[in-house]
């Protein structure tokens, strides 16, 4: 009989195992387990299921990150980890450490992305994207609450609605637990960087507790090329507390479970100039239960949240850049709440099925005061998103197949502009569409440990409420939001085939087509000035390859790499400023990009590590003048184990120091240079 485990709704995504014809692929086992090697290309799963044990409708590889791996990079936040599976790729080449948070959208599949994300983020059910912006604040999850991340590649809107076009990434959290736990984890870098994390659980039979809490403080480093630098230009420094605490109660004998959680998030952030700053101070909170009967699953979540983010703008004239004058002051309140219910079942004949609803609405006002002027020019408005789903998958022997529909209803309105210096109230024109999501997904298992995959799906995502009314500055360039914005539209298809032997490793290919239709682009309307607008049609197509090395003597390797042809198709030339951008490459999308890992592990030595991460040129703007070039960069891990749960650890990012492009608009900008850390971690457990 199969067993039945649901992860994952409401914008959630589980990863775990696909049972079919005999065979068992198993996802990474929960926190208690002791922590697991990297298997970015060993769950062949059918369906990207929030209620049946199989994963991924697209059949597309499943890349699983355990705690270990995330504590055993170079780098300081969740998205330098995810690095390690290639096609990861936030919009610039930058991380969250010394990164602006309106630049951190994430995407898969070479789709691009701009702040807001091509890509879902969540965790236990709940979206993790900022509800106002779509970007994702990585360091919002204190690292030793994450149990283990699970990255699908390939389109999931079926399922988890807005955003999944290119995937959905999942951060699988620690739960509280009665065994007591206690963790902690302290380090210093260069750069003037500390860190500091810290996990406990403990509890009884009827009730457990967790706590946790993180913290970060760095000067940063200047992110504006040599060549370029003024008298304005200063270190990019962070400043950050996040903090998780929770309470868990078991009932029904055991079959189920109940929850409250709350997080907190409070970030201060420099841009590289005295007078650009950001910060972020997010609360958030979620209760639920899950429930586990003999034939199947059920959950329910409610989610809430409440936001302040704050950001200025300046002017810094070119080419000596040695003046700065505040242009714009931003502050945007919001608040929002949702909730997810869903169920899963057993049915004859070898078939199960799911059912799920979710909502997720969402109230901000964007408030910009010009400091020349002092007018407040307020906006504000409500968006919602409703969905439902239904989910199949039947499973004769050898094969797994599945299919899925979702229907949405996205909704903005109550939208309205006010200014200080009128009493005129501009009502803002409602927006209203629904979108039907469907999916096929194909798995044949084949002798010898080969599988054939393949699927075809249909995805969307919304417009934010940043890109509908929010304008921003980088460099010298403004753009500016449009409230008429409409949905982007995607569909696609993927097929590859994986060989799995034991002793031996893993080897995966897949080749990817993904068409979206109406891209939300900035286009030009005069010199310097940009406006978001539904760009036409853009298309990404491609391979990726990934193998795994079973480990010998303590030594293994594992290897991704992703070929991208992302171009414009189609284009409304309807700007006379804008240069038609037909067949032009889609910015911040490489080609090609490698990423590698060398491994040993010795028990009574230590544990060294050697990432090697590739990138070939792309550009930094949609006219494709502005070239960024290819890099390489090499990372360093090593950690010895003092016993009686004590380690010390030493990392080194970027370890030669190359300059690596991550901007030009048109001042140019580097990503970090080499970063020396090491660090002290301790463990006790009873």
């Amino acid at each position: 009989m199969m067993k039945l485990r649901l992860f994952g709704c409401g914008g959630a995504i589980g990863l775990c195992a696909l049972v079919a014809g005999g065979q068992q692929t198993t996802a990474p086992a929960t926190s208690a387990t002791p922590p697991q090697r990297l298997q970015s290309v060993q769950q062949v799963t059918v369906t990207a299921d929030r209620g049946i044990v199989g994963v991924n409708d697209s059949a597309s590889s499943v890349a699983v990150l355990t705690q270990q791996q995330l504590e055993q990079s170079a780098g300081f936040s969740l998205d330098d980890a995810l690095h390690a599976v290639s096609g990861f790729k936030l919009f610039r080449r930058t991380s969250s450490w010394s990164l602006n948070p309106t630049s951190q959208g994430v995407s898969l599949r070479g789709l691009g992305s701009t702040a807001v994300s091509r890509t879902l983020v969540l965790s236990d059910e709940v979206p993790m994207g900022d509800p106002f912006g779509g970007w994702v604040h990585w360091n919002e999850v204190p690292l030793l609450v994450v149990d283990r991340v699970n990255m699908m590649r390939g389109g999931a809107a079926d399922l988890y609605g807005s955003s999944a076009i290119g995937g959905a990434i999942d951060l699988i959290p620690v739960k509280a637990s009665a065994p007591f736990r206690f963790s902690a984890d302290a380090s210093g870098a260069s750069e003037a960087t500390h860190q500091e994390d810290g996990l406990f659980t403990f509890g009884s039979r009827r009730v457990a507790f967790l706590g946790a809490g993180s913290a970060l403080r760095t000067s940063g480093y200047v992110p504006t090329a040599p060549a370029a630098r003024g008298v304005v230009d200063v270190p990019s420094g962070v400043e950050g507390q996040a903090g998780r605490v929770e309470v868990r109660a078991p009932f029904s004998g055991d079959h189920g479970s109940a929850f409250l959680r709350g997080n907190v998030l409070a970030e201060q952030r420099g841009n590289g100039t005295p007078l650009q700053t950001n910060a972020t101070h997010f609360w958030r909170y979620q209760g639920g239960a899950d429930v586990d009967a003999r034939a199947g699953h059920g959950l329910v979540r409610i989610f809430g949240g409440r936001e302040t983010y704050s950001q200025s703008f300046t002017s810094v004239p070119l080419p000596a850049r040695a003046t700065e004058s505040l242009t714009k002051l931003q502050k945007v309140p919001l608040n929002e709440y949702g909730f997810v219910l869903q169920g899963s079942r057993a049915l004859p004949e070898n078939v199960s099925a799911a059912l799920g609803v979710d909502l997720r609405d969402v109230r901000a006002t964007d408030n910009e005061t010009t400091p020349s002027t002092k007018v407040l020019v307020s906006t504000r408005a409500r968006q919602r998103g409703a969905g439902g789903y239904a989910d199949a998958i039947w499973q004769p022997k050898g094969w797994s197949a599945s299919g899925s529909v979702r229907v949405d209803s996205f909704r903005t309105f109550d939208a309205r502009s006010t200014a200080s210096n009128t009493s005129a109230i501009t009502e803002l024109v409602p927006l209203t569409e629904m979108f039907v999501s469907p999916r096929l997904g194909l798995v044949r298992h084949l002798p010898g440990g080969l599988a054939l995959t393949g699927t075809a799906f249909r995805a969307f995502r919304a417009p934010s409420l940043n890109e509908l009314y929010r304008s921003f500055q980088v460099g010298a360039q403004l753009t500016r939001a449009n409230n008429t914005l409409l949905a982007e539209r995607a569909t696609g298809f993927e097929f590859g085939g994986e060989r799995s032997r034991a002793h031996v490793g893993s080897l995966r290919s897949t080749y990817f087509w993904t068409e979206i239709n109406r891209p939300i682009s900035a286009v030009l309307l005069s010199t310097n000035t940009y406006q978001r607008q539904n760009l036409g049609q853009i298309r990404s197509r491609g391979m990726m390859l990934e193998a795994h090395s079973a480990s010998w003597d303590g030594l293994s390797a594992d290897v991704s790499y992703q070929f991208a042809v992302a171009t414009v198709t189609a284009f409304n030339n309807a700007f006379p400023a804008q240069t038609n951008l037909l067949g032009h490459r889609i910015p911040q999308v490489p080609r090609q990009s490698v990423s590698t890992q060398l491994r040993y592990d010795h028990p009574r030595l230590a544990t060294l590590i050697v990432n090697a991460l590739y990138e070939g040129n792309e550009f930094d703007d949609a006219e494709n003048t502005q070239l960024l070039h290819p890099y390489a960069r090499f990372d360093l891990y090593a950690e010895r184990k003092l016993g009686r749960g004590l380690s010390i650890y030493a990392s080194s990012q970027n370890v030669l120091n190359r300059a690596i492009d991550a901007g030009k608009t048109p001042t140019p900008t580097l990503a970090a240079p080499r970063i020396v850390q090491g660090g002290v971690r301790f463990t006790l457990s009873k």
